[in-house]
């Protein structure tokens, strides 16, 4: 089969994919042309990029979209000539979804059901093709290191509004003086949107007192390591696709807590997730002060689960097989 994928955001949730594909069928990778010309150039961009997307939709049996954004909405719109797939992880929905011809579109693959409600509640004729693949995380790389429990506290993401690293700070400072000692730490890098938000959060810990107590790693290149010293990890977020982060944390050991956003629910138990910052604050010193043994049996769940449920070298052949059966 001749497979054209189309990917224009981040990479972070498709490497393993795209290995698994380009090792079953010939694939190949879409790059619209641009020029620099003074004088029009974004029309005349434009209109590159529309002609290379008819060759590219035309040279190819299937066509995957890893994000269901701009480019997508363009070719929605063109005549159809292949196969069309898509995996729709959440902003999506809310910034290009009403721009796409869904009509156009094969298969829809949503990252979870709540997303999939969403989903079919907005565009309920296309509700037969939209499908739920989770997203996924490498056991191989990210696995357990054994060692003691040392009150060290972490969330790691795109420092944005939406994942209320803000309001979490506020929490920790009520932490801290119920059970002093422990630490937060913070990963992430800036989002370009939101330049203000990490002297935001650094001027608040600042305010607070608590520059001996948290830790801002900025980007963070090596997950894997990091997650080495994460004894409790925190999704804060108010809105999430299916966030793979708490994933990453839990297979490589950590204990997990997130706040109910929609969908959280299909990642992690009723005992690990809340909605208040007091109800935080409490889960998180009722499992400090568990024993050793009863923590340890929690970690050993969590990491059931995204292995039973959340395994890239599972998901990665879902991907491949909803593919084929479109180019079938």
């Amino acid at each position: 089969m001749n497979l054209g994928i189309v990917i224009t955001e981040t990479w972070a949730f498709f490497e393993e994919v795209y290995d698994e594909l380009a090792r079953h069928h010939r694939t190949r990778l879409f790059h619209p042309r641009q020029t620099s010309l003074p004088f029009f150039q974004e029309r005349f961009n434009r209109a590159l990029g529309e002609r290379d997307l008819r060759r590219f939709l035309s040279s190819s049996d299937v066509v995957f979209f890893e994000w269901a954004s701009e480019l997508l909405g363009a070719a929605s719109q063109l005549p159809k000539v292949c196969g069309i797939v898509t995996r729709l992880h959440r902003y999506e929905l809310y910034r290009w979804a009403d721009g796409i011809n869904w009509e156009a579109v094969d298969k829809v693959i949503l990252v979870s059901r709540a997303k999939q409600r969403e989903f079919m509640a907005r565009y309920p004729q296309q509700a037969a093709k939209a499908i739920v693949i989770p997203e996924a995380v490498s056991l191989e790389r990210f696995q357990p290191h054994p060692r003691a429990f040392g009150g060290h506290l972490g969330i790691l993401c795109n420092l944005a509004p939406r994942k209320r690293v803000y309001e979490l700070i506020l929490a920790f400072y009520e932490l801290n003086r119920r059970e002093p000692g422990l630490h937060l730490h913070i990963g992430g890098g800036e989002h370009p949107l939101f330049p203000d938000y990490p002297h935001a959060l650094q001027s608040l810990v600042s305010k607070l007192g608590l520059q001996d107590q948290v830790t801002f790693y900025g980007r963070v290149t090596r997950p894997e390591e990091w997650y080495s010293q994460i004894d409790i990890f925190i999704s804060n977020s108010y809105s999430e696709g299916l966030q793979v982060s708490p994933m990453e944390a839990i297979a490589a050991g950590a204990y997990c807590l997130a706040h109910q956003w929609d969908g959280a629910d299909e990642l992690l138990p009723e005992a690990s997730l809340y909605y208040t910052e007091r109800e935080l604050v409490e889960k998180v010193l009722e499992y400090c002060q568990a024993g050793e043994a009863e923590r340890r049996a929690r970690r050993e769940a969590l990491r059931a689960k995204v292995a039973e449920d959340f395994n890239v070298d599972r998901i990665k052949v879902q991907i491949r097989e909803t593919i084929e059966q479109v180019a079938a």
